[in-house]
């Protein structure tokens, strides 16, 4: 590490809990942005790691959320060195965010953007408990949702021409550009790996083949590669959803589709020429090229 890392805050979140976390070889950091695909990378990591699709705890449990400020930092550290396989840590932070060690692996997780604001707009508005996220956080923030809210469409238009600080509201336009901004320069880092959503969704068995050779683990049997699929994962919920202090109103409803191109679906014309001229002055072009391929 040579840089001091970048202190990332919200509501519920502070960046600041890396510092002096001891790290251990082979350690594995999920960084995603909220909806990209954490959940199905910390599953499907795990997967390789015990190999078996019956994990010993919950995955939350087994992979926390470091940042979250709802769970106290030393229990999370605690649980953590208790753990004798390769551990696997979550964060919502950019790379820049994080302590960068050369004994870690950190795995990248990019997805259509217009795909996870719609994941976005339906896990904030219909599935999170406001008041018991208020209680845990002690944070003003998490107010009851105004009703009526707006459609879909009217909220994702609205998201795509806000123009927030990218450092600030990560998971805004354009911090989500910059999160992937700044891992796609960092892409040739050797323990660093970019996934694309989309990949995960049309060729599983090969991307887990991928990250396997990348971890330096057995490529992974058919079992473990059932086991990471969609429905399979929205099947066993309970155990699978992100969602140690009871902040979900409804554990299956975290796996509400999962597909890709809801996004471009929504939006009309109008707006989606205006979500081209954005991303082209946030992001270069080599980037959003890869990012909005077709799957």
């Amino acid at each position: 590490m040579t840089d001091e890392p970048h202190r990332y805050r919200s509501p519920d979140e502070d960046s600041a809990r890396w510092r002096g976390f001891p790290f251990r070889d082979g350690d594995i950091v999920v960084s995603t942005r909220s909806k990209s695909g954490t959940t199905w990378m910390q599953m499907i990591c795990a997967l390789l790691v015990l190999r078996t699709p019956e994990l010993p705890v919950p995955l939350a449990e087994l992979s926390p959320w470091l940042d979250w400020l709802v769970e106290p930092r030393d229990d999370v550290f605690r649980r953590l060195a208790a753990q004798r396989h390769r551990r696997i840590v979550k964060t919502h932070t950019p790379l820049d965010g994080v302590p960068l060690d050369a004994r870690a692996r950190y795995v990248v997780v990019a997805r259509h953007p217009l795909d996870m604001a719609v994941s976005l707009y339906y896990q904030a508005a219909d599935n999170l408990d406001q008041r018991r996220l208020r209680e845990l956080t002690g944070s003003a923030a998490f107010a009851d949702r105004p009703k009526p809210r707006p459609t879909v469409d009217e909220w994702l238009a609205r998201w795509v021409d806000d123009d927030p600080d990218p450092r600030a509201e990560l998971d805004s336009l354009p911090g989500v550009l910059w999160h992937l901004g700044d891992a796609w320069g960092r892409r040739h880092e050797p323990n660093v790996l970019l996934v694309h959503y989309d990949d995960l969704s049309t060729d599983l068995a090969g991307q887990m083949g991928r990250l396997a050779a990348w971890l330096e683990l057995d490529p992974p049997a058919p079992e473990l590669v059932e086991a990471a699929t969609f429905d399979r994962m929205r099947e066993r919920a309970d155990r699978l959803a992100p969602d140690p202090a009871g902040i979900l109103l409804d554990r299956r409803a975290f796996f509400r589709r999962g597909r890709s191109g809801q996004g471009r679906e929504v939006l009309a014309a109008p707006a989606l020429a205006r979500y081209r001229a954005r991303v082209a002055d946030l992001a270069p072009a080599d980037l959003l090229a890869w990012l909005h391929r077709a799957p």
